[in-house]
């Protein structure tokens, strides 16, 4: 979205945004309807084979987010701390306490160096419009929460997990996983069983994984459920992602050379690094791995995406047909 802003304006925006996830999301949105249309389908061999090697593919987000994110021990204690720190809480404040500590430990320890050939980009947003775009964010961010809580509606506490999700997803796409977990899972929104597969199968597709999002809302049990409850849940979870953007944007010149918030940003990185390996856990490999054929599928494909740098889409064809033919 930042691209199509800084190419074309606000028309770029919306082309770039429009361009960029709608392919996958009317895929996703079509994949959901065929789940919850045809209950065998969803109990299939090969279906199961999408909530495996959406095991390998978690397990290759956190090695590679490892990797770039905890380059060192402190971060490193701050991934395990965020990870232990949402077991032991497995729901959205485990993990808002586990990002804003891994931010607050990150500012007050860590210790990194300044970024170099850093380049300043010009873009057509005021100061104004950014600081109304950042309080829209925040209002939300608090409101949906109070109004969800008042008024006990499952549609509101549906929109503010989704939009939840969207604005506390930092370091990586895979990050949401857990987030959107949370929400719809424990309270019956969508079974575990259908988030996972649905999972899987937003690896084969191209595109961003927010548009997982879309998935979700067309499966959904509730009043919001097809292609009604597909594409406003895609626009909620992208929703936070545009507000940010907007209003970090003016001041992020000015911002982003300052010490504290590069230490804290390195933090929140780490810890989200942390949750997505306490999710590789629960639900990802509890779903799953019912035994040692499910976890030599997931090796393999782990293997084939790390080691043999097997396109996604590839590996997720060649794991459903192999859970498939060992259910022969």
């Amino acid at each position: 979205m930042a691209l199509g802003l800084g190419r074309a304006g606000w028309f770029g925006i919306l082309a770039a945004w429009v361009g960029f996830t709608l392919p996958s999301a009317i895929v996703l949105i079509l994949f959901a309807l065929g789940i919850s249309q045809y209950q065998d389908l969803a109990q299939s061999s090969w279906v199961h084979g999408l909530k495996v090697v959406a095991v390998a593919i978690v397990a290759q987000a956190v090695w590679g987010m490892a990797k770039s994110l905890c380059p060192d021990c402190p971060r490193a204690a701050l991934a395990i701390l965020a990870a232990l720190l949402t077991l032991i809480l497995p729901s959205a404040t485990g993990q808002i306490a586990a990002i804003m500590a891994a931010g607050l430990l990150g500012w007050w320890g860590l210790k990194i160096s300044r970024p170099a050939g850093d380049q300043s980009h010009a873009y057509p947003i005021s100061r104004r419009i950014g600081a109304a775009a950042l309080t829209l964010y925040a209002t939300l961010l608090i409101g949906l929460p109070l109004w969800a809580t008042v008024t006990g509606s499952s549609i509101a506490a549906l929109l503010e997990g989704v939009y939840r999700a969207g604005a506390l997803v930092f370091g990586g796409g895979h990050v949401v996983l857990p987030l959107l977990q949370t929400t719809v899972v424990p309270s019956g929104i969508v079974d575990n069983a259908d988030f996972l597969a649905g999972y899987g199968a937003a690896q084969a597709v191209p595109g961003p994984l927010f548009t997982f999002a879309a998935y979700l809302g067309a499966v959904a049990h509730g009043p919001l459920h097809g292609w009604v409850g597909g594409l406003i849940l895609l626009g909620t979870i992208f929703l936070p992602a545009f507000l940010m953007l907007v209003g970090a944007l003016p001041f992020w010149e000015n911002l982003h050379h300052r010490t504290g918030i590069q230490t804290a940003m390195a933090g929140i990185n780490a810890g989200v690094v942390g949750i997505l390996l306490s999710a590789l856990y629960d639900p990802v490999w509890t779903s799953a791995i019912h035994g040692r054929m499910d976890f030599g599928l997931a090796l393999a494909a782990f293997g084939l995406l790390v080691y043999g740098r097997i396109p996604p889409v590839l590996v997720v064809i060649v794991t459903a047909a192999g859970s498939q033919f060992l259910a022969i």
